[in-house]
């Protein structure tokens, strides 16, 4: 019995040790990087960008470094036979109304949604508004469109913190909405009403991942499907015009609008409001940072083909706006001036270089009212 209980004071002491940060003398691995991260990235030479390929036909390229996403994107959610609608609640806001939905965008579950109609006569202009990450899993949809009146009043009090933080207290889908745009917003995996059971804790994100892809799937991946196929539901209501359809986002939203902006004929105009940058910068040890990448933006193998403005290259010669801050400390400045580079290289390439608009502004990773303002006017002239 002693036995017994010494080996488990023991193991719980091991236990404890190890959560305090208990280390060896070697290691491999420092600031959540490989040692040798350098290395990684110097052998990285992206041979399916465009002008690294052999390829020198645009339209081949483009068919084939996408099916190369789409490849590393692993296994897609099957498809439902019908979005099977549900409008869960409704309201009359100032100019539009607001709605609830519930729709099944895979055959294995359904998405919970807020969709923005203006009044009037339709069809009208139509965004996807794509959520951020921030940590902050407890919410999704509600950071883009102001929840409505019937929904818990913890949500809403957390939306509208959400917003003062993030948004200068300004909800960006209402905003479209008030100036004559169809504006939906959908939970992705692992956020708002998609989360977990045990409540919305942001270390399990990484976890669970992995978990999802023991089912050969990929968790980030999942995310960019839903926002194909919700872009789909968007562009089959009778009050949006197909041939209309933008989508906007600020940090990993931003990620999800030019990811859906490559991947999507639907879409015709993107805006992404402080994400973009070069794997060079993002995943090195120059800068004093403990977060670079992560599962919620990554493809297996993909860097091994193509960079991010290479991928996002793939909307080429579609109209795109990309503003990032230079405080922005989560992507390094000279990073993302190489990726605006590069992407700009893309666009002239393709005579179309009046298509894409690359900005860096004096702010931190935010998108305050005069970049909503900015993506207002973006869309206005492109949509």
């Amino acid at each position: 019995m002693r036995s017994d209980k010494f080996f488990l004071t023991a193991i719980a002491l091991l236990l404890t040790l190890g959560v305090n940060g208990q280390k060896r003398d070697k290691y491999e691995f420092r600031r959540n990087l490989p040692v040798y991260a350098d290395s990684l990235i110097a052998d990285l030479d992206y041979p399916l960008a465009w002008g690294n390929s052999p390829i020198k036909d645009f339209g081949l390229w483009k068919q084939t470094a996408r099916q190369k996403v789409l490849d590393c994107m692993l296994a897609p959610p099957p498809p439902a036979k019908g979005y099977d609608l549900k409008i869960l609640a409704e309201e009359q806001r100032d100019g539009y109304k607001a709605q609830k939905l519930e729709i099944r965008l895979s055959r294995y579950y359904s998405v919970p949604a807020l969709l923005l109609i203006p009044d009037g006569k339709g069809p009208f202009p139509a965004v996807n508004a794509l959520h951020d990450h921030g940590a902050h899993l407890f919410i999704g949809k509600e950071k883009m469109i102001r929840p409505l009146a019937s929904e818990d009043s913890l949500v809403q009090a957390d939306a509208q913190a959400w917003a003062d933080n993030l948004y200068e207290g300004q909800f960006l889908g209402d905003y479209l909405a008030r100036h004559g745009y169809v504006v939906f917003s959908a939970d992705a995996p692992m956020w708002g009403e998609r989360g977990q059971q045990e409540g919305a804790l942001r270390d399990r994100y990484d976890m669970i991942a992995g978990n999802m892809m023991m089912y050969g799937i990929d968790l980030s991946a999942y995310m960019t499907y839903d926002d194909m196929s919700g872009t789909e539901f968007l562009a089959s209501l009778p009050q949006v015009d197909a041939r209309r359809i933008g989508c906007v986002g600020c940090s990993m939203g931003a990620y999800r609008a030019w990811m859906l902006s490559a991947l999507s004929d639907r879409i015709k105009a993107g805006a992404s409001i402080c994400w973009m940058v070069t794997t060079d910068e993002q995943m090195s040890f120059k800068y004093k940072r403990t977060e670079n990448g992560g599962f919620a933006n990554c493809f297996p193998g993909l860097r091994r083909w193509l960079d991010h403005p290479h991928v996002a290259s793939l909307a080429c010669p579609k109209a795109m706006l990309f503003v990032n801050g230079s405080q922005d400390k989560l992507f390094p400045v000279p990073g993302v001036e190489k990726a605006f580079a590069t992407m700009r290289a893309v666009w002239q390439s393709q005579h179309a270089a009046d298509k894409l608009e690359t900005e860096i502004w004096d702010m931190p990773h935010s998108c305050p009212l005069k970049a909503q303002e900015r993506v207002l006017r973006f869309f206005q002239k492109n949509l």
